[in-house]
């Protein structure tokens, strides 16, 4: 698989466009990322802005692993604990702090799952 189909098949599992993909990350044309499918080989700090900014690695691009999960493992946890933020309280007491480790877990988990359906 080329660059090119990386970062295309990444930005569509992501919820993005190419067009899109070049604006978050700061490239100065919309089109630029689609010179990659003409045999134009990006620069490696291009290559980590697109990766970042679709919350890949540089590697997965770059082809040299078949592992696209996010770059940043903290942002799962960040992810976790913003919806553990959302809930609480539960049956009109608050969560105790077993049952918010258990629902970390669960919330976790169900978002790995949803990576992997993808």
């Amino acid at each position: 698989m080329t660059t090119f189909e990386r970062i295309k098949k990444i930005a569509k599992k992501r919820g993005f466009n190419l067009k899109q993909v070049a604006k978050m990350s700061g490239m100065k044309s919309e089109n630029a990322i689609y010179r990659y499918n003409q045999g134009v080989t990006p620069r490696d700090s291009t290559l980590r802005s697109i990766a970042e900014a679709l919350d890949t690695s540089f590697e997965y691009l770059k082809g040299q692993t078949d592992d696209d999960a996010p770059h940043n493992p903290n942002k799962r946890d960040m992810e976790v604990e913003e919806a553990l933020n959302s809930v609480r309280m539960y049956q009109g007491k608050p969560i105790s702090d077993a049952q918010r480790e258990t629902m970390k877990g669960i919330i976790r988990a169900y978002l790995d799952a949803q990576d992997k359906n993808e």
